[in-house]
């Protein structure tokens, strides 16, 4: 997280700080669910979690924190649910309109304690699946589930992504909408329906690891509190649905690629690709722990994606250098995730993988059926990239040159490109 959510009083600690608030980010959830059992609406519960998470960042600096952090964000989110049926029963009695609701009443909550608040992990269960509902979009998946499961404020979610806190605040108000009118209520979906969602589900904590890892725009090319958010969210799936093969496969994906983080930038934020680091700052416990979760997965019967890009992680990573890696398993696998996977993304890491085993030409070859795939027109400056580093292999100067500049040119993010824009200029010097 790039903030603190819950505060701290003045003298804490800054590994109590660092550790409380990952307490309090388990807690959000949970909060939200019993807020949501009282009243029966998630989107009024999760606007009345996220206040008393904004009123805990004022109030806990200066009185410390309560002995009970769950249950005091639980009555304040329920103090302002009830004064919001205060002033919309006192609205409706100024315009003479319909009647109070029969259950508001019961939305009250108890005026000095806290005694409705229980903390239930499941609810964080069943609000990663209502997230991730059929009605939503990837894009609006991911906001919401940094901000009903993730407890990130819209100020942090719009920051990490560089969008407008407006626009961010549209996008969550949007999917919210779009759960209410699909009629979903606050209950895990029965065994076929998370089955079915299970998927999408993996798929937005997927999108905000590699938001985090390598960021689509901005200074930096890491936004660590997204992809630890990923990572600790999906640790979390997985212990409650322990025998779902797919979700070891992303877990282990995660820490597999995460791993490498530490190496993947310089003291100045510079990008350090994958030949150049220095393998010794690779996280070897992480490593270890990937490995053994894919190892599990494997055993689980026909592999999915995820299980195929974490071998091919763990293949990186076992690695002692770029030349000693086993380049011709992971083309197979890389064969193998094309079946899976329709992406060009990785038909373009296919073909770098190619060059590696057959050199560069064959490399190129198979790019430049990339050439006009449409669904590349985003990530065109990755395609230049792959050939300015495959043509600079096979000693093809002027064209590497050109490509690395429509690279740099291409990327929105600062990092790669003053890497992009290094390269060119070490290549034009000769």
């Amino acid at each position: 997280m790039s903030g603190d959510p819950a505060g701290a009083p003045p003298g804490s600690g800054r590994g109590d700080l660092d550790g409380f608030a990952d307490r309090l980010r388990e807690l959000v959830p949970q909060v939200v669910g019993a807020v949501v059992r009282r009243c029966g609406d998630f989107a009024a519960a999760e606007d009345a979690v996220q206040d008393a998470l904004l009123a805990a960042t004022q109030d806990w600096p200066q009185r410390g924190r309560p002995d009970n952090p769950g249950g005091w964000l639980f009555h304040v989110a329920c103090r302002r649910l009830a004064d919001q049926q205060d002033a919309e029963r006192a609205r409706r009695r100024r315009e003479a309109a319909a009647a109070v609701p029969a259950d508001a009443a019961a939305a009250t909550p108890p005026p000095d304690d806290e005694s409705g608040f229980a903390a239930v992990e499941d609810d964080t269960l069943v609000l990663l699946f209502m997230c991730c509902h059929p009605a939503l979009g990837p894009a609006s998946a991911v906001a919401l589930t940094l901000r009903a499961v993730g407890g990130l404020t819209t100020a942090e979610i719009a920051g990490a992504f560089l969008v407008p806190e407006a626009t961010l605040a549209q996008r969550i108000s949007r999917a919210k909408r779009a759960i209410r009118e699909a009629g979903a209520t606050f209950a895990l979906p029965d065994a076929a329906e998370r089955e079915r969602r299970l998927g999408a589900l993996l798929h937005v904590l997927y999108l905000m690891f590699n938001e985090g890892y390598v960021s689509r725009a901005g200074a930096h090319l890491l936004r660590v509190e997204l992809s630890a958010e990923a990572m600790r969210l999906t640790r979390l799936l997985h212990r409650l649905v322990p025998d779902h093969a797919e979700t070891i496969g992303l877990l282990a994906l995660l820490l597999l690629t995460d791993a490498r983080r530490a190496a993947r930038t310089g003291s100045g934020g510079e990008l350090i690709p994958l030949h150049e680091q220095d393998r010794r700052l690779w996280d070897r416990a992480s490593i270890a722990e990937g490995k053994a979760l894919i190892s599990a997965a494997w055993s689980r019967g026909q592999a999915g994606s995820y299980q195929v890009q974490a071998a091919i992680a763990a293949l990186h990573d076992e690695a002692p250098s770029m030349d000693e890696t086993d380049w011709p398993q992971i083309l197979a696998l890389y064969v193998w995730l094309e079946r899976l996977s329709d992406n060009p993304l990785v038909a373009l890491n296919r073909s770098i993988a190619t060059a590696m085993v057959h050199g560069p030409a064959a490399g190129l070859e198979a790019l430049a059926a990339l050439e006009h795939d449409a669904r590349l027109s985003s990530q065109q400056y990755r395609l230049d990239a792959a050939r300015a580093h495959l043509h600079e292999l096979a000693g093809e100067r002027e064209l590497a040159l050109r490509h690395f500049r429509a690279a740099a040119a291409g990327t929105a993010n600062l990092a790669e490109r003053n890497y992009l824009t290094l390269k060119a200029a070490r290549l034009a010097q000769g």
